[in-house]
């Protein structure tokens, strides 16, 4: 399998009365790297776009990628570039890997407003090789800069910064140096949900090593998803039994809904739903689930009886 290190840059309006709300983002460049299974640089790909929405640079963009407006008329339509790039991506089998989690969701956002094929009719595995740098080296939460992690890997700077083909190439450097250093993170798949699953047989179901991630279909309504079985059950994902609840879901919030649930195998479990919106306007959820110690479970039903003390006080 190769690895298509992908990296975009892309520019906006520079003031929010003349943003197309279709198309906040732009792609004027498009820079790649394909690694085969050994993580070693097989080919390379590096185009302009020419701008269609956006004729002016946004301050912000110029300062970070140094590109002029001037140079990129000399780039391609945006649909002949992605065209291009997906032909040079190959017919055999391959995952993308981009440095945090918009470029793929960005990609597909302008291959819409061109009316292009979608890269697919639902969500997109693909490697973050940013998380995947802080899940290896510091503390799986941190979400760190480029440049940093090339730094702390002391790896050689031999072309600037802050263009979509050098940013692949250093990003390709970093996915090697983990998966030959932390080949054991490689697991942790990312899903771009662009295009969400279309029926609950698409709907995403993962486990890594110490939690499990459901991924739904869209609903009407917040108040859909929650009364959706699937959504709302408790499952230990070692062995997969469904779970009586030690304490029913309960939100601080009413974006973020927690239970607690008991395995007489496994021991306590924590699960977590999160209620985003979609695309269409419409909302999905993302459920985590994990197992969870003792004292820990004793926090989150204290923290469930101060939210009922809360909900109290106010009606």
């Amino acid at each position: 399998m190769n690895y298509i290190v992908l990296d975009l840059e892309w520019n906006q309006s520079v003031n929010d009365t003349d943003e197309i709300p279709k198309l906040a983002f732009e792609i004027i460049e498009i820079g790649a790297v394909m690694l085969n299974d050994a993580y070693v640089m097989v080919h390379e790909f590096s185009r302009l776009v020419k701008p269609e929405v956006y004729h002016e640079m946004n301050q912000i963009t110029s300062k970070l990628i140094h590109l002029q407006m001037q140079e990129l008329q000399s780039g391609a339509p945006f649909a002949e570039v992605a065209e291009d790039f997906l032909k040079w991506c190959g017919s055999g089998e391959y995952i993308f890997c981009t440095w945090g989690s918009m470029d793929l969701t960005e990609f597909q956002r302008n291959m819409q407003f061109y009316d292009m094929t979608p890269l697919s009719d639902g969500p997109i595995a693909f490697l973050d090789v940013q998380k995947l740098f802080s899940l290896a080296f510091e503390d799986g939460k941190s979400r760190r800069a480029l440049e940093y992690a090339v730094d702390k890997l002391g790896i050689e700077k031999d072309i600037p910064f802050h263009r979509a083909f050098s940013d692949a190439y250093y990003t390709a450097k970093l996915l090697k140096a983990i998966a030959e250093q932390h080949g054991d993170v490689m697991k942790y798949i990312s899903y771009d949900l662009f295009h969400l699953p279309g029926s609950r047989k698409q709907e995403i179901k993962v486990q890594f090593g110490n939690y499990a991630k459901y991924i739904s279909r869209e609903f009407g309504s917040k108040e859909d998803a929650l009364a959706d079985g699937e959504v709302v059950s408790s499952k230990c994902y070692l062995c997969h039994r469904n779970l009586k609840k030690k304490v029913k879901w309960f939100t601080p919030n009413g974006r973020h809904y927690y239970c607690l649930a008991y395995c007489e195998k496994h021991g306590y479990l924590k699960a977590k739903i999160r209620v985003r919106r979609s695309e269409s306007g419409k909302v999905y959820i993302v459920k985590t689930t994990k197992l969870i110690s003792q004292e820990d479970a004793a926090k989150l039903k204290n923290r469930c009886a101060q939210v009922k003390r809360q909900n109290t006080k106010h009606h």
